[in-house]
């Protein structure tokens, strides 16, 4: 498939559905305590999508049976909600995609319940701010791994971590997911060069240990083979014709964040 491009008037629709992922997402920070279940969560989700006339986009893809992901400790990617109460200590990744008038949003957060082991809250700053250097590194007519490279360099400038190999970002517009696959690894300026209209969602899936991961008898989700604990994190991100980025799915667009890095984004979706 090749490579979608969108106008700007696509990513202004790209943007709603970006709106209602992060408000759906800040929702289910604020619910994260001891004794709420990932299902309860998901629950949050589903009501955010009716009140904003959007649809899932995980539900029913390939046969997945909720509308969030939500990954507890070693369980690092595609985990199913359950009823299971979280417990002070518990490290949840939570991934979610909302689509609007046919366009899709996706992001993921990680979350401590409570007091965590510093060990584990440095592994999800880690993994936030490595996804962040990924999206500062995207220049029009760069190319693809220099993510990956911005990625992969951080996130091994701040100690010994797993990084997930099966599993990466990808191009995302009227598909959830499409051309290119984005690797949280390897060397700078390769892959396909980085225009004005493409969106890219940047997701670095790290442990403290492995980066061999095994995905369990529900067929979905994925963990760490020596039972490590994960962080996944992710933004959807354009690139604009007056050449910057924009978050698609942060509130403030990735000015904060981005500009911590030196990086303006770009004023045509503000």
């Amino acid at each position: 498939m090749a490579i979608q491009i969108k106008t700007l008037d696509q990513l202004k629709l790209m943007r709603k559905a970006g709106l209602v992922v992060a408000g759906a997402l800040d929702l289910m920070r604020s619910a994260i305590a001891p004794g709420v279940t990932t299902l309860d969560l998901d629950a949050i989700a589903v009501e955010h999508l009716k009140k904003n006339n959007a649809t899932p986009s995980f539900l029913n893809y390939h046969g997945y049976p909720n509308v969030i992901c939500a990954s507890v400790n070693h369980e690092v990617v595609h985990g199913i909600p359950n009823a299971r109460p979280m417990v002070v200590g518990d490290v949840i990744s939570i991934d979610f995609g909302a689509i609007v008038d046919g366009w899709h949003g996706d992001a993921a957060i990680s979350v401590g319940v409570e007091e965590v082991d510093p060990a584990d809250k440095k592994l999800m700053d880690v993994c936030e701010e490595s996804m962040w250097r990924g999206i500062g590194a995207a220049k029009v007519g760069g190319h693809l791994t220099d993510i990956s490279h911005a990625v992969e360099s951080y996130i091994v400038s701040q100690g010994k971590y797993g990084i997930l190999r099966e599993y990466g970002g990808h191009g995302i517009g009227t598909e959830m997911h499409q051309e290119p696959h984005l690797l949280n690894y390897g060397s700078p300026g390769g892959g396909p060069e980085l225009q004005v209209g493409l969106a890219l969602a940047v997701e670095p899936m790290i442990t403290r240990g492995t980066e061999k991961m095994k995905v369990l008898s529900d067929e979905w989700t994925v963990v760490s083979s020596d039972s490590s604990t994960g962080a996944h994190f992710e933004h959807s991100f354009a690139l604009l014709s007056d050449g910057k980025p924009f978050v698609l799915t942060a509130a403030d667009g990735g000015r904060e964040r981005l500009g911590a890095l030196g990086v303006e984004i770009s004023s045509l979706l503000a």
